[in-house]
């Protein structure tokens, strides 16, 4: 037997030789275009849903949300298993699918399913949402966000610093190709506080649920209808969405003999951080995380490279005082791989 084989190699040795050249051509023509990751895909495709249930404990978040979620979503073609987690104000359940089944048909099969469990949840508790698409080993790049002179800096800078990365750095990054998800930890987020004393709500008697809905109305924009001409069409409408913290200030709780009594006079109206539950540090000093995750099967020193041209241009328009640290970046394990594997050919 093997001797055929050799002698049909032999008698059609320019066959072998062309395919040999073709097959090698093929290779040096593929490889280039293959998607690099620090490890293989080794876990089936996986698609999380979260729902915030805000005041439930971990044993009613349980019965009430996880429970109709995961029933919702049971026999859903190509599910394999169903795993969930259940802890205060909060519910994850995971649907784990087949190795054969393509992820973002997976995607659309929960999205569906999902539907039949939302009329099920009980009131307060958030539509359930999917979790980014991301790699098992997503995590590409991660920078830290820090404010010169560290615990010197002014009071607000890591408010302003913190502002600064969620509306320009987090947007401009999500807008990068192959980048699925974008998290942020530390800084302090900004936020419009109304403190109210109780001992003035009492001198002009006022409740608590007044200065809620005056807050809340502090920021919405009426529609008014329309003003029509017989040429023209003019869109009415009440503008009353703030701009400043001297706009919520001034709202109207209510008006008492013609005078109106506004939030601040039973509240002290600032800018504040909100509640921290949590905070990012670097080098000894509180710093903003940021870290970036990519989709699944993306090259990810494309990705890397592409994420790292983002964070050159954001860098131009940051503030002088703050500084941009890279903290982790997945792409220089691939590199340094890829250096011994090169180096081992060589000297073999």
């Amino acid at each position: 037997m093997l001797g055929n084989i050799v002698q049909w190699v032999i008698n059609r040795r320019w066959l072998v030789v062309l395919a040999t050249v073709i097959v090698a051509l093929w290779t040096v023509y593929v490889i280039p275009q293959m998607p690099l990751d620090v490890l293989p895909a080794f876990a089936p495709p996986q698609v999380e849903i979260q729902a915030e249930a805000p005041g439930l404990a971990p044993e009613e978040v349980e019965s009430l949300v996880t429970l109709p979620i995961e029933s919702a979503i049971n026999g859903t073609p190509g599910v394999t298993a169903v795993r969930s987690s259940s802890a205060a104000g909060i519910s994850v359940v995971r649907a784990i699918f087949t190795s054969s089944t393509d992820t973002y048909q997976a995607r659309q099969l929960i999205t569906e399913r999902l539907q039949q469990a939302v009329g099920k949840l009980p009131p307060g508790v958030e539509t359930p949402q999917l979790s980014p698409t991301t790699s098992p080993v997503g995590l590409v790049v991660q920078y830290a966000f820090t404010v010169a002179d560290g615990v010197k800096a002014a009071p607000n800078s890591l408010m302003v610093a913190r502002r600064i990365v969620d509306w320009q750095v987090t947007n401009r990054l999500l807008a990068v190709p192959g980048v699925s998800q974008v998290l942020v930890f530390g800084g302090d987020e900004r936020q419009f506080q109304v403190l109210v004393d109780p001992v003035k709500l009492a001198a002009f008697n006022i409740t608590l649920d007044q200065v809620t809905q005056a807050t809340q109305k502090a920021n919405v924009n009426a529609a008014g209808g329309f003003y029509i001409t017989p040429d023209t069409e003019r869109l009415i409408r009440g503008v009353g969405r703030i701009e400043s913290i001297e706009d919520l200030q001034k709202s109207t709780i209510v008006s008492r003999n013609g005078t109106p009594v506004r939030l601040q006079d039973v509240a002290d109206v600032k800018i504040g951080a909100a509640l921290q539950r949590g905070d990012g540090g670097f080098n000894g000093q509180r710093a903003i995380i940021v870290m970036v995750n990519k989709q699944p099967s993306i090259d990810t020193p494309t990705v890397t490279r592409a994420v790292e041209k983002a964070v050159a241009e954001i860098k131009v328009g940051l503030p002088k005082d703050i500084k941009v640290t890279t903290t982790f970046r997945q792409d220089s394990y691939i590199e340094s791989s890829v250096d011994n594997v090169r180096s081992s050919l060589i000297q073999g």
